[in-house]
């Protein structure tokens, strides 16, 4: 039995019971599952070889063993690190490349787990199974460490990673650099500007250069305090090379996670086989009634509700209900949008032309409504539920940067539907935008000769939940499959006229409202099913 002369009690993330110390020996005794490490003096070492020639213990590494006899020794150290850290090691400072990761060890090509850390007297490494403690001679815990998981082990503040991270260092075989290098740094830097207030940022800021004084490292905490600055587009002298620094620097701030999940998307268009399927919408009936309920439902699904009757009043007749004069301007101003031939043909060349365009169709569509400041981006956040859209001051930059991947897809589907989620995914008016986002959608197609896509009322569930499975998951196989159906949908609808365009309609459900006929079991269904039923 382990000597007891005092117990501490330990706080972690699983229960223990108690550490018995003696000396420097130190026997920790796990409740659930078995678990006990003991790091033996002289006095103990004889007991503990005991034990383990009698196949009572096991040998962790010198001067280490449990008496868990089953779990591979990677898994009990894994489960153990951060005591280990701190008894074997105490004093020590999770920094360099783990403090980026947030105090979690780093996998490195062969398997081995590494744990970076600096330590204000120790020099040599500390090897354990499936895992190394990499050691780097520095200062213990300085003002803004943070003790991290057991006493005796310490986490590096955001300012001091930061400042150990600009530090060089180079990979080995099979292993990374201990520290980031300047691109990963520079990466790092435009995540924390995107996601800190200004006053946030100011303080971390102060809080490198206070960090770099008590570490002596003044020239490591300005090359940090001048990305921050470049970071915050005061120090346009930097050189930097991310490129979403490089914008941030220029005063063109984007958002590099709406970026990459545009990336995302690019690249399973990109895999996908083209499906084109052209139209000809000139000198037909179609041309104004294909439009009208493209108007209708595209409003129906923001939430601005008529029959078909009274939009029909609204667009054919000009008759403006006086209750709901801003509503039908809604339907009124998507109308005029849609249905000009002009205007639907008109796609952006570059990222200027894509900001201009956008103000002018959200001016036309929100013309009613002074309140939601018609062709002007927004000045505040905005989200729905617990998704947050792209920050104003990253708007203009991201819908720059996006439009880029936009024109650089060759298959008219794939820049309508990039182009659509692109102005979704922004977010970039106080209201209006998913109206708009489906305009820019139809001018892709219309201006390629291919069928428009709409989006009907009961369908309504069906392309939001393809925009949040995109959005929140990355996933763009739905969003693909929702607006493909609905352009097969589209296609096999005839749109001669508002009386033909009702009765197909009403007979592949298209009226129905999405709740009720999801809780009915009913669906979209395609015309041609429909007749052959």
């Amino acid at each position: 039995m382990a000597p007891s002369v005092q117990n501490i009690f330990l706080t972690y993330e699983h229960e223990f019971d108690t550490v018995d110390v003696v000396g420097r020996a130190c026997w920790l005794r796990k409740v659930d599952p078995l678990a006990v490490f003991l790091a033996p003096d002289d006095m103990a070492s004889a007991t503990a070889s005991r034990k383990v020639r009698a196949g009572q213990l096991r040998r962790v590494a010198r001067g280490i063993v449990t008496d868990d006899l089953d779990v591979p020794l990677e898994q009990v150290v894994a489960r153990h690190l951060y005591e280990l850290v701190g008894r074997l090691l105490r004093g020590a400072v999770i920094s360099d490349r783990s403090a980026r990761k947030g105090g979690q060890p780093i996998d490195a090509a062969d398997g081995t787990r590494i744990l970076y850390v600096t330590h204000p007297e120790r020099r040599r490494d500390l090897e354990l199974p499936g895992h190394l403690v990499s050691v780097r001679p520095g200062p213990g815990p300085v003002e803004g460490d943070a003790a991290y998981l057991h006493d005796g082990v310490s986490v590096a503040s955001l300012g001091r990673a930061l400042v150990d991270n600009a530090r060089e260092s180079h990979a080995r075989t099979g292993r990374p650099a201990r520290t980031l290098s300047r691109y990963e740094l520079e990466q790092w830097i435009d995540t924390l500007a995107s996601d800190f207030t200004d006053d946030r940022f100011a303080r971390l800021r102060s809080q490198v250069e206070q960090v770099a004084d008590l570490l002596g490292e003044h020239d490591l905490g300005e090359v940090v305090s001048s990305l921050l600055a470049a970071a915050q587009s005061t120090r346009r002298d930097v050189k930097v090379s991310y490129p979403a620094l490089v914008a941030r620097r220029d005063g063109v701030p984007v958002d590099t996670r709406r970026l990459e999940l545009f990336d995302q998307l690019v690249a399973a268009l990109r895999d996908r086989a083209p499906e084109p399927m052209s139209t000809s919408e000139a000198g037909e009936p179609r041309r104004a009634v294909l439009p009208f309920f493209e108007a209708y439902f595209s409003n129906f699904i923001e939430g601005t509700e008529f029959e078909v009757s009274e939009a029909a009043e609204i667009i054919f007749d000009a008759k403006i209900p006086q209750a709901r004069s801003a509503d039908a301007h809604d339907i009124l101003g998507t109308y005029q949008l849609v249905s000009d031939p002009a205007e639907m043909a008109t796609v952006p060349g570059d990222g200027e032309q894509v900001l201009q365009l956008l103000r002018s169709r959200h001016a036309t569509i929100m013309q009613a409504r002074p309140d939601k400041r018609p062709g002007q981006f927004k000045t505040v956040a905005n989200r729905v539920g617990s998704r947050v859209f792209v920050a104003p001051e990253e708007v203009i930059g991201t819908l720059q940067a996006g439009w880029q991947r936009v024109r650089a897809l060759d298959d008219p589907f794939a820049r309508a539907l990039t182009a659509m989620f692109l102005v979704s995914e922004v977010h970039p008016f106080d209201d209006g935008n998913g109206r708009v986002a489906r305009v820019m959608m139809n001018a892709e197609l219309v201006a390629a000769g291919q069928v428009r896509i709409v989006i009907p009322t009961v369908y309504r569930n069906n392309y939001l939940a393809g925009l949040r499975g995109m959005s929140v998951n990355g996933r763009a196989d739905g969003l693909i499959a929702v607006l493909a159906f609905a352009q097969r949908w589209t296609s096999q609808i005839d749109w001669s006229s508002v009386e033909t365009a009702m009765a197909e309609l009403e007979a592949t459900d298209a009226l129905r409202d999405a709740t009720d006929a999801e809780a009915e079991g009913i669906r979209l269904q395609l015309p041609a099913r429909v007749q052959h039923a």
